[in-house]
């Protein structure tokens, strides 16, 4: 009998011990809590090719050692901070999707086709303007726009009249208070960028879709210009009476308007805004739901520390490789419009 209780306990411990070892080598693989703080080997960041990939690893190179150090001020002991760079933005996705990295820097299109697998932490700022109402009549009482010391992390789309008779008679219309219909805008000429542009076009197609249930193919007059300079000498120049662009485009193209464009007034007192379209949110901060490493604390580690890196100035010139000004926290939700926009755009496609 005492053999057999022997035998038992010796099993028992065995069993024991057995588990301890288990659990033991997974935190060494992912992460440990050795008292003074929590340990990862690894930490893994990948970029979507926006800019030569070359030149992405080599402008964020300084990332990996700030994001070790405001890490570590946060409890975090990061062994090695991995930063790659992806062969298309889908596969971001698809790695953050996976699990094979745990931090993706995205757009905001990217993030809503793959939040099955990716959580949004931050949305990256850039600065903002002296206008974001959603009344077009704002903008024109407010003029000229200017940029504000405010960060922002979104962005409008704006659909601008200029100085032809039909232009100027949409614009007079707005300013009066009064609502355009479809057909006022179906009677004008229209100057739109590529079909794949978020402010040139899927925004403003999103805008006509909510405001008329109709979109950009439904019009009569459209013309597609390659390159926004391009749109906006041919407002000036009465070519089209309407255009779509990024807020507020007029700043970056005022000084042109008279010396290139020929225009004896200033665009300010030319050009009205008479539509403004939903905001656009700027590129995410995501994290893989699927990473072995993340958790609740580690994500709230991260937030904090990519806000202090985008409010640093060594982590301003890291980030700038992405037009990026600083990061903000951000919610799944934000991303609702682009959803929308999303959905838009494949029902476009397939038609």
């Amino acid at each position: 009998m005492k053999k057999i209780f022997t035998l038992m306990l010796v099993l028992l411990l065995s069993i024991s011990l057995a588990a301890c070892g288990s659990k033991d080598s997974k935190s060494e693989n992912n992460a440990s809590d050795d008292g003074s703080g929590k340990k990862l080997d690894k930490l893994s960041i990948a970029f979507v090719p926006s800019r030569d990939p070359d030149e992405i690893i080599t402008a964020t190179e300084p990332l990996k050692d700030l994001l070790k150090t405001e890490l570590k001020g946060l409890g975090y002991d990061v062994g090695e901070v991995e930063i790659t760079v992806g062969t298309n933005y889908e596969a971001v996705g698809e790695a953050l999707s996976a699990g094979t990295t745990d931090i993706g820097l995205i757009p905001g299109g990217t993030y809503v086709l793959y939040d099955d697998g990716a959580e949004v932490l931050l949305t990256a700022t850039r600065v903002g303007l002296s206008n974001d109402s959603d009344n077009p009549s704002d903008w024109n009482k407010n003029k000229p726009t200017e940029k504000s010391d405010k960060q922002t992390s979104s962005y409008r789309a704006l659909l601008i009249a200029g100085p032809s008779e039909k232009g100027r008679a949409l614009a007079e219309k707005v300013n009066n208070g009064e609502k355009l219909s479809f057909k006022d805008l179906d009677s004008v000429n229209w100057n739109v960028m590529s079909s794949s542009s978020p402010a040139g076009y899927i925004y403003p197609a999103l805008w006509l879709d909510e405001n008329f249930g109709k979109t950009i193919t439904d019009l009569s007059k459209v013309v597609q210009a390659d390159s926004y300079g391009s749109a906006f000498a041919r407002l000036a120049s009465g070519q089209t009476d309407v255009l779509v662009t990024y807020a507020d485009a007029r700043i970056d193209f005022a000084e042109q308007w008279a010396s290139e464009f020929g225009r004896s007034a200033t665009i300010w007192d030319e050009t009205d805004v008479i539509g403004v379209m939903p905001a656009i949110y700027n590129d995410t901060i995501s994290v893989s739901k699927n990473s072995d490493i993340m958790d609740d604390d580690l994500k709230a580690a991260l937030q904090k520390a990519f806000i202090n890196i985008g409010n640093s100035d060594e982590g301003k010139e890291v980030i700038a490789i992405y037009s990026h000004d600083g990061y903000q926290n951000a919610k799944d939700s934000d991303y609702d419009n682009e959803r929308k926009a999303q959905k838009l755009v494949q029902e476009l496609s397939s038609n």
